[in-house]
């Protein structure tokens, strides 16, 4: 069994020391998706939701919980991001979401790219909930991370 990175020899969780780690240029891409009824997603593209535009709200949180995902996920490392981008595709029954998180340093942001879309894909159903309730959220994923001693991947 290969070695935890994030529990010590007494079998503690702790957060992995990255001082030793160099600084690289790393950035992560994350999708999901959420569906509705065209009626839901007609008010959602007309800006005509009672709580306001639906996707500048849902795009501003994205970006803000991506910021705090170190205050959300255990042992996840403050980072000082120097990029979030929240994209929007229309589908034919919901909206799509695609995040990207960008900086240079010591740890990956593959938590940071796949927070960002759970809390914009979240605040989409806050903001929409008054006229549907059961739209669901669905494929959460990690689509691609560059950067660090682990190299390049996407899905």
């Amino acid at each position: 069994m290969s070695k935890l990175t994030h529990i010590d020899g007494d079998g503690a969780a702790h957060m992995v020391d990255i001082a030793h780690k160099s600084d690289t240029v790393r950035e992560a891409r994350a999708e999901g998706e959420i569906h509705m009824e065209l009626d839901t997603l007609d008010a959602i593209k007309a800006n005509a939701m009672k709580k306001g535009d639906v996707l500048a709200t849902a795009r501003i949180a994205g970006i803000m919980a991506a910021k705090k995902t170190s205050d959300l996920i255990p042992l996840c490392h403050p980072l000082a991001l120097s990029k979030v981008a929240v994209d929007f595709t229309f589908l034919e029954d919901g909206i799509r979401v695609e995040s990207m998180a960008r900086l240079t340093g010591k740890t990956g942001v593959e938590m940071e790219a796949l927070t960002a879309t759970s809390v914009t894909l979240l605040t989409i159903y806050d903001m929409s909930k008054a006229m549907q309730k059961d739209m669901i959220i669905s494929d959460i994923r990690l689509l691609a991370k560059s950067g660090g001693k682990s190299g390049d991947w996407s899905a």
